[in-house]
């Protein structure tokens, strides 16, 4: 197949930042009398932040003060990184090292906001470091909708057929299927059958990732 580009979501996939979100989610909510359990909190993973709030508005009913919850929970997210520093996730800089040597284009799509998606990056050291970000405020629909890739794609001038993308969660990767794209699954959960039908493969690690890019690339020798 021909491969021109390479997708990223960010957080989770090519940044350790879900527990610093989880910890300041559960937290503030938690300050607020509401109960975000590991299994409710994973219904907003890797959701743009309106959606994630509808599905808490849906969750906890109208009573729950989610203007509280706006003013709160991003200072806590801020406090865990001054604490614990944002790391990037094993086998990033291989995988990154590796589209640079190919004729490859890069771009970032996520579902955060473009101050923080920068804000991020800058900590992480990653700034400079692809062609294209999209985010979640640039685009009408959030993930699992193909928007946010397709974007990517037009941004950097391929077709979506060319592109791989890889995605940790599973609103990520049914959006990367809507685009038409080949998406490589690096979940750090138990993929459910709809994430796994979604997928074109699902792998450990971004190493793993990194070998099956470069087997797409290979072409096979003519008869």
């Amino acid at each position: 197949m021909a491969v021109s580009a390479v997708i990223l979501d960010m957080d989770g996939l090519m940044v350790d930042t879900e527990p610093l979100y989880k910890t300041a989610w559960q937290q503030a909510t938690r300050e607020l009398g509401f109960d975000l359990h590991d299994q409710r909190y994973a219904t907003i993973v890797g959701r743009p932040l309106p959606d994630c709030e509808r599905i808490l508005m849906e969750e906890f009913g109208p009573a729950f003060p989610l203007d509280a919850l706006r003013a709160r929970w991003p200072g806590l997210w801020r406090d865990e990184v001054e604490r614990l520093g944002i790391q990037v996730k094993p086998g990033l800089e291989a995988l990154l090292a590796f589209i640079a040597s190919e004729p490859l284009r890069v771009a970032v799509a996520t579902s955060t906001n473009a101050d923080w998606a920068a804000f991020t990056l800058d900590r992480a050291g990653l700034a400079g470091r692809v062609d294209v970000i999209v985010t979640g405020d640039q685009i009408a629909r959030g993930k699992p909708a193909p928007d946010i890739y397709l974007e990517a794609a037009r941004r950097i001038g391929v077709a979506p057929r060319e592109c791989v993308a890889l995605e940790d969660s599973e609103a990520g990767i049914r959006s990367i299927a809507a685009a038409g794209m080949t998406g490589i699954l690096v979940p750090h959960w138990s993929p459910s059958p709809e994430a796994q039908a979604a997928a074109f493969r699902i792998v450990a690690s971004l190493h793993e990732a990194k070998d099956v890019i470069a087997s797409l690339l290979v072409v096979p020798a003519a008869r």
